[in-house]
C-alpha cells in the first residue's frame, strides 16, 4: 500500500498548493521574479516566519526554484519552476473566481473588495 493515498485529485493538489497563502504566494510568483522583502510587501498579513515557511515547502515540492546571489548583502530571489508554471492557467481561474464573487457579494450589499484586480490576459 503506497505512504499516502488521495480519493480524488483536488486533494493531491491541495497537499500541494493548500492552506492560506501558498496560492498567494504563486499569484504573484507567475507574473515576476520576486526576492523575499518584495514578497513581505505584497502579501503584508504574512509573517515572515509564516512565509519562510511556505517558500521553502514550496520549494520542496519543485513548485518554485530558490536563486541565491553571493553578494553582502545576500540576495535570494523566488520565481515559478517549470513544473510550477503548470499551475498558470489554474491560479488565474482562480483570481477571476474571486473577482467575480466578490462582485456578487457587492451586489448582495456586503462590504468587500479586492485591491488588486487581476489584469493579466490569459
Amino acid at each position: 500500500m503506497p505512504a499516502k493515498t488521495y480519493h480524488i485529485g483536488v486533494e493531491a493538489t491541495i497537499d500541494v498548493i493548500g492552506g492560506k497563502w501558498k496560492t498567494v504566494i504563486l499569484c504573484h510568483l507567475r507574473h515576476q521574479t520576486m526576492r523575499t522583502g518584495e514578497l513581505s510587501r505584497a502579501i503584508p498579513q504574512i509573517s515572515q516566519k509564516m512565509l519562510t515557511q511556505q517558500l521553502r515547502e514550496l520549494e520542496h515540492d519543485g513548485i518554485i526554484t530558490r536563486q541565491v546571489f553571493k553578494q553582502v548583502p545576500p540576495k535570494v530571489e523566488y520565481a515559478l519552476s517549470p513544473y510550477g508554471e503548470t499551475l498558470v492557467q489554474i491560479l488565474h481561474e482562480l483570481c477571476l473566481w474571486g473577482e467575480d464573487n466578490v462582485e456578487r457579494r457587492q451586489a448582495h450589499g456586503e462590504d468587500v473588495e479586492i485591491l488588486d484586480h487581476e489584469n493579466v490576459p490569459n
